[in-house]
């Protein structure tokens, strides 16, 4: 999912870059991307989506079910565009969140169609009135849902390292660079359930959500009281970043 700032997609090559990577890990023929490309941007202009997403999706191609990969079927691709409100309130506010273990599949780096488990943990997290999950393996923690985790620990900021184990995200490699541009430590290294409760600060970041402040894990207050001044300010480079597309 690409999103739209000001009619413009934004981080393109970054999200081809991942689709790329997610389209070997299951062997799927991409199609030419630089025709996507063309052709994503088109479809932004005619549905004169200024502030959006785009969704694309690839798929391996028509052929009976029995969990073969087809030999003569042509890969598909689809692709829709919607105006998408940026979340404010969340962004301003800060969300609650859970943590649960993380039971999903070792290839977490690869962005696939079987939504299935971020579909029940998201509806674990308001059935426990939270906005998201957080995972951790073996006290280690992991991402959440649809996004990545950051904390705060000591002026740095820390978020598990882009393997098997979590989606990289292109907001996220925004943020890490844009923190470093700034003179902000960003550090890529698994950190513990009990790091995760002695952070300052925590955030999320993902393509919908940006940058969301992070208030309250399991109940318990993240910090001082409401979002922190480092993500405060990364918020702001962000915007910065958009606006000058």
């Amino acid at each position: 999912m690409f999103r739209v700032y000001g009619g413009m997609l934004f981080e393109e090559e970054a999200h081809y870059e991942r689709l790329r990577k997610s389209a070997e890990g299951t062997r799927i023929e991409l199609p030419d991307l630089a025709d996507t490309a063309t052709k994503l941007r088109e479809l932004v202009k005619l549905n004169e989506v200024a502030d959006g997403t785009v969704y694309v999706q690839v798929t391996r191609g028509e052929a009976p079910r029995n969990h073969l990969f087809p030999l003569r079927a042509a890969p598909v691709t689809m692709a829709y565009c919607t105006s998408t409100p940026r979340p404010i309130a969340a962004m301003e506010q800060g969300i609650h969140t859970v943590t649960t273990p993380d039971i999903r599949w070792l290839r977490c780096d690869l962005k696939t169609l079987n939504l299935l488990p971020n579909a029940l943990f998201k509806q674990y997290a308001l059935d426990h009135d939270a906005s998201d999950v957080i995972f951790h393996r073996d006290g280690i923690v992991t991402e959440c849902s649809a996004s990545n985790l950051f904390i705060v620990q000591g002026g740095a900021l820390v978020t598990h390292p882009a393997n098997h184990l979590i989606l990289k995200g292109v907001t996220r490699d925004v943020v890490i660079r844009i923190a470093r541009e700034a003179g902000i430590p960003a550090l890529e290294r698994p950190f513990s359930l009990h790091e995760l409760a002695q952070a300052e600060e925590a955030f999320v970041t993902g393509t919908t959500v940006e940058i969301t402040p992070v208030i309250s894990i399991d109940g318990r207050p993240v910090g001082s009281d409401g979002p922190g001044l480092l993500t405060r300010k990364l918020q702001q480079l962000f915007y910065q970043r958009i606006g000058n597309l």
